[in-house]
């Protein structure tokens, strides 16, 4: 059983991996073998979770990176040695409003990150798996992409591409053992959560909080961990017959929230 699961001496870049769910992802995967490539714009925090992983043992390397900017990301790729088994598209930012209210400096923001951002690192990365043969890839989306959510507007669109593009890889690469899927969670409890709720519900955290928890049917918010687990079961080999598919991980959101 202990073999279950394993990314033992596989290799694998975790965008956006020091913080949320991109940090649980970057913990599970180290903690099964892999030697984890952390891409970070925080520097800091990259840094002190490799710290810690290599103090118990692990496999784990920080760089630097806007994800946006598509020379900086040709670079890391090319700094990391070796195959690239697994690539996690986590890095992105949220928005809160309507069209109306959506300027174009947010529109662009949101597209830089979410959609650019992961283009960027498809197309740095595909190549590499291309020519060794084969590889994984998870990015995360959202039940935005799927259901109409309230003052959401460029989010929305930013996680729609993020399907489309989830289709179109694990569809190109077929005959290149490629294999393409992505998670779509509902609200997950993270230090983002909390600083929103902090920032625009002052005094009412707690109520907030548990009004957000509610929202989906199960009562209550997902567990970053939660995320990386299903993360680590598409990226093993005990998933390797499945592509081109799309997992919401929602306590319900979609099919029970009537």
């Amino acid at each position: 059983m202990n073999n279950l699961f394993s990314l033992q001496n596989k290799t694998a870049m975790v965008t956006g991996g020091a913080s949320g769910i991109g940090r649980a992802i970057s913990q599970l995967f180290a903690q099964r073998g892999a030697i984890v490539h952390i891409i970070e714009l925080n520097e800091a925090a990259a840094a002190n979770l490799v710290a810690e992983l290599k103090a118990d043992g692990y496999k784990a390397f920080a760089h630097r990176c806007d994800v946006s900017a598509q020379d900086q990301v040709g670079t890391v790729v090319e700094r990391i040695t070796g195959r690239i088994d697994i690539l996690v598209n986590n890095a992105g930012i949220s928005h809160v409003g309507n069209v109306e209210n959506t300027t174009l400096t947010d529109f662009e923001k949101i597209f830089s990150i979410n959609v650019k951002g992961m283009y960027n690192c498809l197309h740095a990365v595909v190549p590499r798996m291309k020519k060794s043969g084969g590889g994984v890839i998870v990015n995360l989306g959202s039940i935005a992409a799927s259901v109409g959510l309230t003052d959401r507007f460029a989010y929305a669109m930013s996680k729609g591409a993020v399907l489309s593009m989830t289709l179109s890889i694990a569809r190109d690469y077929l005959p290149y053992a490629i294999r393409c899927n992505s998670i779509s969670p509902a609200r997950v409890h993270t230090p983002f959560v909390d600083g929103f709720i902090a920032k625009n519900y002052p005094g009412k955290e707690k109520e907030m909080f548990e009004k957000l928890s509610k929202s989906q049917p199960i009562g209550r918010m997902a567990k970053p961990e939660e995320v990386a687990q299903l993360a680590l079961y598409l990226c093993s080999d005990e998933a390797s017959f499945i592509t081109g598919t799309d997992y919401p991980i929602d306590g319900g959101f979609i099919k029970l929230n009537n």
